[in-house]
C-alpha cells in the first residue's frame, strides 16, 4: 500500500478502518481522525450511513447531521455482502491498525469479519465494538438507541424539572457521544498495549455503559443511602446554592459549590439576612432547605439583569455564567479563541463551519482535516493506494462492488 497520509496531530500515521454509522461509532472515528489519524470510513453502496438522510437540515443536498459527524475521513462506498468486496476490505485490513465497528450483533460474524475471524490474521489489529448494551450479557442482541439507553440508565430518572413530572431525556445524544469518546479511549490504550508487545485486542463498551458511566453523582448517592436520587431541574444533588436563576432579562448560572463560593455570593448579593439564617449557614443545611434558599435567592436575581449580575459576580470571584443556546456559543469569544468552531470547504455544500477538537496537545497539535466525504468520493484513490490498477477499479465498479461519487 502507498505511504500513509501525513496528518497533524499525535496519532499521525495511525490508520483507521471506520465501519461504523449513524453517531457512537462516527464519534470515535472523528475524535481518533482530529488527532492525526487517518480514518477510512467504509460505507454501504446503497445510500452509504444512515445518518445521511438525517434531513433536515441538509446544505446543497448533504446532510448537515452527517457532515458533522463525518469531517475529515476518506470514504470508501463497499459492497462487503460480496467475496470481492470482503477482499478489498482484507487488503485495507492488511495495512491498518485499528477497525471500528457497530453494527447489530451477529452482523459482522455473518460476513466473516468479526474479531475472533480476525485476530488470527491481524494479529497486531486492535478490533473496537460499539452498541447498544455490548457483546455480552443477557441484554447483548438487544438494538440500541440513545433514548432506550438513557432510560435504562437512569439518565432519564433525575432529568426535568422536579418529582412528579414525566420522565425527560438530556437534549443531547449523550450516550451516542459518551460511548464515541469512550471507545476512543479503550482504543487509545488497547494501542498503547500494542505499542509495548504488538498484541492487538478487542475494545467493546455500549451506549448502556455509558449513560451508567454520566450518573456518578447520582450513583454514589444511591449507593449510600439506598434511596435513588430524582430530577432536580438545575440543581445539584451534593451542593447548593448550584443552578440557574432568572434575572431582570433571562437565565444565569450560580456555582457557589462551597462555603468560599456561598461567602462571596452573599458579599456580592449585599445579603446580610441570608448570612445571618441558620438554615443556610452551612452546605449540609442549604441542601436540606434548597428550595427555601432558591426562593430567598430569586428576588436578588430578577432584580438587575443578566450582565450586570454576571460583571458584579466575576469581580466578586464567584463562579457563574449565561445561559446561551447553540447559536450564541458558537459566537462566543471563548468558543472561538479554543477553536471549537472551524470552518472547512466541503465540495458541494461550500465554506461551512464544523465543531473543533476538544482536547489540545502542546507538541503535536490536532485539527479537523477537512470535510466529510461524498459516498463513495475516495474509492478509486484508496483501491489504488491498495494495489488495484486503473482497469482492475473500473471493474469493481461497473459490476457494483464498489462505488463512488465524482465531487
Amino acid at each position: 500500500m502507498a505511504e500513509r497520509a501525513r496528518g497533524n496531530g499525535p496519532l499521525a500515521g495511525v490508520r483507521v478502518i471506520e465501519l461504523a454509522h449513524i453517531m457512537a461509532g462516527p464519534v470515535c472515528g472523528l475524535m481518533l481522525g482530529d488527532m492525526g489519524a487517518e480514518v477510512i470510513k467504509v460505507e454501504k453502496i446503497a445510500g452509504g450511513d444512515d445518518t445521511r438522510r438525517s434531513v433536515p437540515p441538509s446544505l446543497a443536498g448533504e446532510s448537515a447531521a452527517y457532515m458533522m459527524m463525518n469531517r475529515g475521513k476518506r470514504g470508501l462506498s463497499l459492497d462487503l455482502k460480496s467475496e470481492d468486496g470482503r477482499e478489498i476490505l482484507h487488503r485495507l485490513l492488511a495495512e491498518a491498525d485499528i477497525l471500528i465497528e457497530n453494527y447489530r450483533a451477529g452482523t459482522m460474524e455473518r460476513l466473516g469479519l468479526g474479531y475472533e475471524a480476525l485476530r488470527g490474521r491481524y494479529p497486531a489489529l486492535v478490533y473496537a465494538s460499539l452498541s447498544g448494551f455490548g457483546r455480552s450479557g443477557p441484554y447483548a442482541a438487544r438494538p440500541g438507541f440513545d433514548l432506550v439507553a438513557q432510560g435504562m440508565s437512569g439518565l432519564m430518572s433525575t432529568t426535568g424539572a422536579g418529582p412528579g413530572q414525566p420522565p425527560m431525556k438530556c437534549g443531547p445524544p449523550v450516550t451516542d457521544i459518551t460511548a464515541g469518546i469512550l471507545a476512543a479511549m479503550g482504543v487509545l490504550a488497547a494501542y498503547t498495549h500494542r505499542l509495548k508487545t504488538g498484541e492487538g485486542q478487542a475494545v467493546d463498551t455500549s451506549l448502556f455503559e455509558a449513560g451508567i458511566t454520566l450518573t456518578y453523582w447520582q450513583s454514589a448517592i444511591a449507593m449510600a443511602t439506598g434511596v435513588a436520587p430524582g430530577p432536580m431541574g438545575s440543581a445539584h444533588p451534593l451542593n447548593a446554592p448550584y443552578e440557574a436563576f432568572a434575572t431582570e432579562d433571562g437565565w444565569i448560572t450560580i456555582g457557589a459549590a462551597n462555603q468560599t463560593n456561598w461567602l462571596r455570593l452573599l458579599d456580592v448579593l449585599g445579603a446580610a439576612d441570608l448570612a445571618a439564617d441558620p438554615r443556610f449557614s452551612r452546605n449540609a443545611g442549604r441542601m436540606e432547605h434548597r428550595t427555601a434558599l432558591a426562593d430567598a435567592l430569586a428576588p436578588y436575581f430578577r432584580g438587575a439583569d443578566s450582565q450586570t449580575w454576571l460583571a458584579r459576580l466575576e469581580a466578586g470571584g464567584v463562579p457563574a455564567g449565561p445561559v446561551l443556546d447553540v447559536a450564541a456559543m458558537h459566537r462566543d469569544p471563548q468558543t472561538r479563541a479554543r477553536d471549537m468552531v472551524v470552518e472547512v470547504d466541503h465540495p458541494r455544500a461550500g465554506r461551512m463551519s464544523t465543531l473543533g477538537l476538544p482536547v489540545k496537545f502542546s507538541a503535536t497539535p490536532g485539527r479537523v482535516h477537512g470535510p466529510a466525504p461524498l459516498l463513495g468520493e475516495h474509492s478509486r484513490r484508496i483501491l489504488a493506494d491498495a494495489g488495484y490498477d486503473a482497469a482492475a477499479i473500473d471493474g469493481l465498479i461497473a459490476r457494483g462492488i464498489v462505488g463512488e461519487t465524482v465531487a
